[in-house]
């Protein structure tokens, strides 16, 4: 299970959260399983910030199967009540299997008819086995294999243009020395028309936008986790020309600017 919070704004404010690797049979289609559970109490709500993982995800939650398109800005959700959610953070690969067009689902969530996904996940996640209330563990686990066996049901063989998609995503994502889309052509030895093509067929934003994404993530969290460090040295560090730079770039995609969110954070850390 990989305990990490990229991409959450808030670790402190989260319900109990778990990821789960995706397994070798559906690593082309998925990057990791979540699931998020929570008991509010009445009255009361928990408010989660993100800066999404530039990507579509599958949810089953409650008694529907949602397709949840890319994001173009930091989102929240307000959570009530008692409930949990199980969601398959998608490769592009995947997206395809969902629709034709990602780029028209943008910061979207749709329901999709999926029965034989949703019965499966829900029998495991309320399931109690011998009355064994305290079987947490085991039924997140058995949630991510019955969504594994569906996906698997689908008997999906990437192309090797979705392989190619899913490459591009993962140089984007891992390597902090790529700033430009020119600088994931050259390593895929294609040209930016066709990363530009492949971007928005398989994921519905530009590789510029994948890229701005991934460094205000790093950005977020270099300035939570480091909270005495400079920053227009986390500027300078992942690639802005300055720190006005950075500013101007979470004020408009999150909303406020990296020292009022340490600040945030530090004030109010649940």
């Amino acid at each position: 299970m990989e305990g990490s919070f990229k991409g959450i704004l808030y670790p402190a404010r989260l319900p109990t959260f778990h990821r789960f690797p995706a397994s070798a049979s559906v690593a082309h289609l998925v990057q990791w399983f979540w699931i998020p559970e929570w008991n509010i109490e009445p009255g009361r709500s928990s408010r989660q910030h993100v800066i999404a993982y530039p990507t579509s995800n599958l949810v089953v939650q409650g008694d529907a199967v949602e397709f949840s398109g890319p994001t173009t800005r930091a989102a929240y959700r307000d959570l009530m009540g008692q409930g949990w959610a199980v969601g398959a953070l998608l490769r592009p690969a995947a997206v395809p299997l969902f629709t034709d067009n990602p780029a028209a689902l943008r910061d979207q969530e749709v329901a999709i008819p999926l029965p034989e996904l949703l019965s499966a996940v829900s029998a495991a996640m309320t399931a109690i086995p011998g009355g064994n209330t305290h079987d947490d563990g085991a039924r997140r686990e058995r949630a991510v294999e019955a969504f594994v066996a569906w996906l698997v049901s689908l008997e999906c063989a990437a192309s090797e243009e979705a392989l190619l998609a899913n490459r591009m995503m993962d140089i984007i994502a891992s390597e902090p020395d790529v700033l430009m889309i020119e600088d994931v052509a050259s390593r895929l030895a294609v040209s930016p028309r066709t990363l530009q093509r492949i971007a928005g067929k398989y994921v519905g934003l530009s590789p510029s936008a994948l890229i701005r994404r991934r460094r205000l993530q790093d950005a977020a969290e270099l300035a939570r986790s480091n909270p005495t460090a400079d920053l227009a040295a986390i500027a300078v560090e992942l690639g802005y020309a300055d720190h006005a730079h950075l500013t101007n770039d979470f004020r408009k995609y999150l909303g406020f600017t990296p020292s009022s969110y340490r600040r945030s954070v530090g004030g109010n850390p649940g």
